[in-house]
């Protein structure tokens, strides 16, 4: 039906007969001449029907997105009608021939990014022909492209794991699927392929790739969907290095194919006590020029009760934030900013504005300045490098609490002011702490999931001191998002079993979730570990878009509900009773 792509039609085709289709982007009658702009999923094209041209007739009917055919001649535009902000921009198509393949109703969207979200999910088929949204897959399906390309070539394979397995506790609700055949008996959807990769590396496959689908019945945000698509890469015989310098390679020669992008070599490298202390934060975003500083040790004296309180228990921290040109903030945007980070625990905000950092304690302004003597500001300006015009921020308090809220404040005031640079920023965060204390349920906490290896090699040591323990997982980290995790994998049934304790398992409640895994750890199971990466916020993040929602083509709200086809719905009763379950009307 057509010869090219309307984003094909270039000045090389000069004088050439060409034939399109595609949809109508928008009509313009200029008194005697008709102008098209013909959009398929390569570009548009402009199309120009004289009067005297046996496709006017059909050319005036044409409203926008309809479907169309158009077969015309290719000439240059004059130079002063250039658009080279588009790839056809040099050119017109003279039409002698339109077919209208199918008209379209009145749109119930305006196919613009001021179309609601609501509307677009509605109609995503119509959503998903704008050129953002076309160039947003796209981008997608490269990105597949690359992965499978890089992973090929370093002698990985790819495998296809179950879809309907085993409900076991991996951090998040389990979507349960009944058994029609097994009464009262479930699979579960995965929440990740984790266990079948590593029974892969107890099979000697070495190493294994898959893009998985995986489904966690959870609350949802902007960055989550209730199934999502993943990355899994495990490997044997390996260390953390091993597995960090293969991601870094892939992820590398990923965005170099995608977008024709350098990421550096190599990345840098932060623990997360490190990452925590300058930046409050296992994610952050190096494009941002702001960390923070302990200022501990200068505030230890004062007579302050507010910073010489933790500043004086090893639990606790001061952290100061310096903004740059900060001190030209009203006391509103510093009381809104102080709202702020109430909403991550801080119970206020200490602020100081650097009128003239060479004056001391008589340049600054601040209600707390009467609380300082020159010894604590000297030592403060000089760890924060504050200067004339800037303005520092302080948050003291419990040690990880003041670590997130003064986090939070970097990235919103770095934001705020335009701060952030343009560009790349991947890191790796290591050293993860093993365990989290959940204080809800008066137990530990797997900080990554309960099959990644600690530090140590020894299990009773580890069991003697599981707070302090240190895993040997890590995570990738690209502009403020983290885009992978993983680890090295307990190989060993012993240590698997002592994690299990630790995390309040039981052995019986073990063997009953975990049997088979702890029996194929005792089958010379090889030292082994891997990542995995979400592919969904690396598509978002490679097409500029904040949501993931705008990077797959049928996604969820955030109430876990498809607009388009109105799932989840009720079936029939005589269904829902082949399950051996019936529904419950809440009233």
């Amino acid at each position: 039906m057509r010869t090219h792509l309307c984003g094909e039609v270039t000045e090389r085709l000069t004088d050439q007969v060409v034939q399109l289709c595609g949809w109508v982007e928008r009509r313009r009658d200029l008194g005697g001449l008709i102008f098209i702009g013909l959009r398929d999923h390569a570009g548009i094209v402009q199309v120009v029907v004289e009067p005297d041209s046996p496709a006017f007739a059909g050319a005036e009917g044409l409203r926008n997105e309809f479907c169309v055919r158009i077969s015309g001649t290719v000439r240059m535009r004059p130079e002063s009608q250039w658009n080279e902000a588009m790839a056809t921009g040099r050119i017109e198509v003279v039409a002698d021939q339109v077919e209208l393949l199918n008209a379209s109703a009145p749109m119930p969207l305006l196919m613009t990014d001021e179309d609601g979200e609501e509307v677009r999910l509605k109609y995503r088929y119509l959503d998903l022909r704008r050129p953002r949204m076309q160039r947003n897959m796209r981008i997608r399906a490269r990105m597949y492209q690359a992965i499978r390309r890089s992973l090929d070539g370093k002698g990985f394979t790819e495998f296809e794991t179950p879809i309907l397995t085993k409900a076991t506790p991996e951090g998040a609700r389990d979507y349960l699927v009944p058994s029609r055949v097994h009464a009262g008996q479930y699979y579960a959807l995965p929440q990740s392929p984790q266990l079948f990769k590593q029974l892969l590396m107890m099979a000697g496959m070495d190493r294994y790739y898959q893009i998985a689908r995986c489904f966690r019945d959870e609350d949802l945000r902007a960055d989550r969907q209730p199934e999502f698509t993943q990355l899994d890469i495990e490997m044997a015989f390996v260390e953390e290095r091993d597995v960090q310098g293969l991601a870094e390679s892939m992820i590398r020669e990923v965005f170099k194919d995608t977008l024709e992008v350098d990421l550096p070599d190599p990345f840098p490298r932060l623990s997360w006590r490190d990452a925590l202390d300058r930046y409050g934060s296992d994610k952050p975003d190096l494009r941002i020029p702001m960390n923070l500083a302990s200022v501990d040790q200068h505030v230890a004296h004062v007579d302050f009760k507010v910073f010489a309180g933790p500043a004086n228990d090893d639990g606790s921290r001061v952290a100061a934030l310096r903004v740059p040109g900060g001190s030209t903030l009203s006391r509103k945007q510093i009381d809104e900013y102080t709202d702020y980070v109430g909403r991550y625990g801080a119970r206020g905000l200490a602020w100081v504005k650097v009128n003239d950092a060479a004056a001391g304690l008589e340049g600054l302004q601040s209600p707390i300045a009467k609380f300082l003597d020159e010894k604590a500001w000297q030592g403060i300006a000089g760890d924060t490098g504050a200067e004339s015009g800037d303005l520092l921020f302080f948050g003291a308090g419990e040690w990880l609490t003041v670590s997130t809220f003064m986090g939070a404040l970097l990235v919103r005031v770095g934001r705020d002011l335009g701060l952030v640079r343009e560009g790349w920023a991947p890191l790796w965060v290591t050293e993860f702490p093993m365990f989290e204390w959940d204080e809800d349920s008066g137990r530990h906490m797997a900080m990554h999931h309960p099959f990644t290896a600690p530090a140590v090699n020894d299990a009773a040591a580890l069991s003697a001191h599981p707070g302090e323990a240190l895993s040997k997982g890590y995570d990738m980290v690209l502009n403020g998002a983290e885009i992978g995790g993983g680890s090295i994998r307990i190989h060993r049934p012993e240590m698997q079993q002592a994690v299990f304790g630790l995390l309040g398992i039981s052995p019986e409640e073990a063997q009953l979730k975990f049997g088979f895994l702890l029996e194929a750890l005792r089958y010379g199971c090889p030292p082994h570990g891997g990542i995995a990466f979400g592919l969904d916020r690396i598509a978002a993040l490679m097409s500029g878009e904040e949501s993931i929602r705008d990077v797959i083509a049928f996604p969820k709200t955030t109430t876990a509900q498809c607009l388009l086809t109105s799932a989840p719905s009720r079936v029939p009763a005589a269904q829902v009773a082949e399950l051996h379950i019936r529904n419950l009307d809440k009233n």
